[in-house]
């Protein structure tokens, strides 16, 4: 293994985090993410927005606020017909 420098790391941060890379490459960033501190808060920080989006995405609006959105949307249309 190598360290792959910051540019690389960087570059290919989102691919590293999902996993989307051979395992050289994947090994390579980690060595690197593992000396760098920048490039290790620069990680945390991408991977912690990862998961506040995906778990944001599971959730459902209550039913008073689907409720609004869905008559607004419907007076919108009438509007524009």
């Amino acid at each position: 293994m190598s360290d792959c420098g910051c540019d690389k790391a960087r570059k290919d941060l989102e691919e590293y985090l999902r996993k989307e890379m051979c395992s050289t490459e994947h090994a390579d960033i980690k060595e690197h993410l593992d000396n760098c501190a920048a490039c290790r808060e620069e990680a945390l920080v991408a991977r912690t927005l990862t998961e506040v989006v995906a778990r944001a995405c599971r959730e459902t609006a209550p039913d008073q606020l689907r409720n609004q959105v869905i008559a607004q949307l419907r007076t919108a249309q009438a509007a524009h017909s």
